[in-house]
C-alpha cells in the first residue's frame, strides 16, 4: 500500500480519531430532510482519493463480473456502453462532514449487471475492485436497491478522472467511500470481505443518516 498517497491516509485516519474521541451524540433527522446529521452542505465537488489515478485507456479497458454467478461476464468499454443507459439525481454525502445535493449521473442499473450475470442464491455480499487497488463491500440487498449506479457520465459528460472516471459505482444511500472510483471487477460472494477503510477502521456499512463513521 505505499503507492498511496500517504497525507491523504493520514489526514482521513485523523478525522477517524477525531470521531472516536468526540463521539458526538447520533442526531435526530427527519429522513424527508436532505442534510444528515453532522455533514454541511458544498456547492462545489471535493476530490478526494488515494493519490493514485489510473490513466484512461479506452482500448485496453475492461470490467468484469465474477465470482458466486451463474454467468461470469466482462466488457470492453464498447460493450458496457452498449448496456441499458439510464440517468438519475441523487444527492451525495462524503464521511469527511461535506454533502452535495442535486448530482446528475448517468449509466447502467447494478440490478442490470446483476440481471445478466445472474447470483446465486448463496451470494450475499459484492466486493469492488478498482484500477488503483481500492475495495470496499456491500450487502447484496444494497447493491440492488434502484438508484445503484455503475455511472460514466457526470453531468452530462464523461466522468472526468478526478472523479472516479471513466466508470464509477454509485450508491446514494452510504457514505462516498462506497461509492467506488475506478471500477474495474465486482466480485459476488458469500461471506463479506471488508475492504480498504472498512479494515483501518470506518464503519461497515456506513449510513449518513446513521452517522456510521467508524467501526
Amino acid at each position: 500500500m505505499g503507492e498511496f498517497n500517504e497525507k491523504m491516509l493520514s489526514a482521513k485516519e485523523k478525522l477517524l480519531a477525531r470521531f472516536k474521541r468526540e463521539r458526538p451524540p447520533l442526531a435526530t433527522a427527519d429522513r424527508e430532510d436532505r442534510l444528515p446529521p453532522g455533514q454541511h452542505l458544498t456547492h462545489g465537488f471535493p476530490i478526494l482519493d488515494l493519490g493514485i489515478r489510473p490513466p484512461i485507456d479506452f482500448g485496453t479497458w475492461t470490467f468484469e463480473v465474477t465470482g458466486d454467478v451463474e454467468r461470469p461476464m466482462a466488457w470492453n468499454w464498447d460493450a458496457f456502453k452498449q448496456l441499458p443507459k439510464v440517468d438519475q439525481v441523487s444527492d451525495f454525502h462524503c464521511v469527511t462532514t461535506w454533502s452535495k445535493f442535486d448530482v446528475h449521473w448517468g449509466g447502467v442499473k447494478f440490478q442490470t449487471i446483476a440481471e445478466l450475470v445472474m447470483p446465486r442464491p448463496t451470494a450475499r455480499y459484492v466486493i469492488l475492485g478498482c484500477g488503483e487497488g481500492y475495495t470496499t463491500n456491500l450487502s447484496i440487498d444494497e447493491a440492488m436497491d434502484d438508484d445503484v449506479l455503475l455511472a460514466y457520465e457526470l453531468d452530462g459528460r464523461p466522468i472526468p478522472l478526478e472523479h472516479g472516471g471513466p466508470m464509477r459505482l454509485i450508491v446514494p444511500k452510504l457514505y462516498a467511500w462506497k461509492s467506488a472510483k475506478f471500477l474495474r471487477q465486482i466480485r459476488f460472494v458469500q461471506y463479506d470481505e471488508p475492504g480498504f477503510w472498512e479494515i483501518r477502521g470506518y464503519h461497515n456499512h456506513g449510513d449518513p443518516w446513521l452517522e456510521e463513521r467508524y467501526g
